[in-house]
């Protein structure tokens, strides 16, 4: 009885491990340095209707200690995000430290835009800046202790919220693909019909240069009392 048992037990750990790894890339972290009127663009291929959190803060380059600082309050940074279609989904100033959240109502490549207001700021002017961003993506945006608490979950409940979650993620990734491969294939269909229509083109083109040149010669021939 014990062996029937543990078939099952362990197949559904290995569905839960598989379910963690398939999720565990939902989010980016990195750095980067801007100067006083740059614009820095990210690309975030994301599903339809996820929920986006961006974290951010800045440090300011010193000149004298040739370190990088912690911002001044007055230094502020704005974040503009696009939809594929190019619609403005958010455009807002914050602070020199922040959290930016979206939720995506349109499949595909959003774009993801940060700058300084460092035209109000003298002590940046001319100078460098390092922003922090890291970006969070659909369940990985949940802040489940706060969940946990605000509902009383039990860590058993907390679990399977996590792995529902995660499911649900899974589901619109899969039904983005499916999105992608949709488009893909009615770009390749009209491509296809496109190059059809160059072919007969071509050879109708073809077939009447042949006819003009045939009368061409007939006519150059009569004319040349040769036929």
């Amino acid at each position: 009885m014990a062996g029937v048992g543990a078939g099952p037990s362990r197949a559904m750990w290995q569905q839960v491990l598989l379910l963690l790894a398939l999720c565990a890339t939902g989010a980016r972290g990195l750095y980067f340095h801007i100067g006083e009127t740059e614009k820095r663009c990210f690309i975030e291929e994301i599903p339809d209707e996820t929920m986006v959190i961006g974290n951010y803060r800045t440090q300011m380059w010193d000149k004298q200690k040739e370190v990088f600082l912690p911002s001044t309050p007055g230094l502020g940074m704005h974040v503009e995000v696009k939809d594929p279609d190019g619609k403005v989904v958010l455009s807002r100033q914050y602070g020199s430290e922040g959290r930016f959240t979206f939720t995506s109502h349109t499949p595909g490549d959003h774009q993801i835009c940060l700058h300084s207001n460092s035209t109000r700021m003298a002590l940046f002017a001319g100078g460098k800046l390092r922003v922090h961003l890291d970006i969070q993506v659909g369940e990985h945006a949940n802040n489940y202790p706060e969940i946990a608490a605000k509902d009383k979950l039990t860590e058993l409940q907390l679990r399977a919220r996590q792995l529902l979650d995660q499911v649900e993620q899974i589901q619109k990734e899969q039904d983005y693909q499916r999105y992608r491969e949709e488009r893909f294939r009615l770009t390749s269909e009209s491509t296809n019909q496109r190059v059809l229509w160059w072919s007969i083109a071509q050879t109708v083109i073809l077939i009447l240069t042949g006819i003009w040149q045939m009368r061409h010669l007939k006519s150059f021939f009569e004319a040349k009392k040769l036929v």
